[in-house]
């Protein structure tokens, strides 16, 4: 069975849709997480999201940001005050994915930076050069990543679960839900603006978090 890279071969929205089945939802209630009934943010989360902000606004106003530096500086710091680094969560850094595509006998290979959250959070990291392309140039290889998840045995953790990706150059964070053969996104949250901006994307971790955890207790 062939090989084809992920990053050369799913390149748009329609492409990632038409491999793979999938279609957008328009429902309101489908995609509730990243909006709906959020955790409270104390007032030591606050201090620390707060340092956060600082720093990360101090180097990136020095210039754009390799991936690396926006993993180093924004996403791992921002995992760590969610919570999503302790129990019952685990991390898979620099995994490799393959996803079979129903509509030839190619296997779709690739790698994404993080994945945390027992296999249902997938956390993709673009450098912040590429803020020209936005952060939405990452959704169509984000979808075949959860697509790979969902390929999996129903007797994982997270089979008949819906997944999460969260896309970020550090500019701008965007989160997705993909549940079955739909999907849906979040709006573009902007700490480089403000940083609201990254209070509510912490929430919207935990949020997802809660989620998880839920699932788990009752697998």
């Amino acid at each position: 069975m062939q090989g084809l890279a992920v990053t050369e071969t799913i390149n748009t929205i329609a492409e990632a849709e038409r491999r793979f089945g999938l279609s957008r939802s328009t429902f309101k209630d489908f995609f509730t997480e990243w909006r709906d009934q959020l955790p409270d943010i104390n007032s030591s989360d606050r201090t620390n999201l707060e340092t956060l902000w600082q720093r990360y606004i101090y180097h990136r106003s020095s210039g754009q940001l390799l991936e690396s530096t926006v993993m180093l500086l924004l996403v791992s710091p921002l995992l760590t005050i969610a919570g999503l680094y302790d129990p019952p969560f685990l991390i898979k850094a620099e995994e490799s994915v393959q996803i079979a595509v129903s509509d030839s006998e190619a296997t779709l290979q690739g790698r994404i930076d993080l994945l945390v959250l027992c296999d249902r959070l997938w956390v993709v990291v673009l450098e912040s050069k590429k803020t020209m392309l936005s952060v939405w140039s990452a959704l169509p290889q984000t979808l075949a990543y959860l697509m790979a998840n969902s390929n999996s045995d129903s007797t994982h953790p997270a089979g008949n679960c819906p997944t999460f990706g969260m896309l970020t150059n550090g500019d701008e964070i965007v989160f997705v839900k993909l549940e079955g053969k739909c999907y849906a996104m979040s709006q573009v949250f902007s700490p480089l603006v403000t940083q609201s901006e990254l209070e509510v994307t912490c929430q919207v971790l935990r949020k997802i978090a809660e989620s998880v955890a839920c699932d788990l207790q009752k697998a």
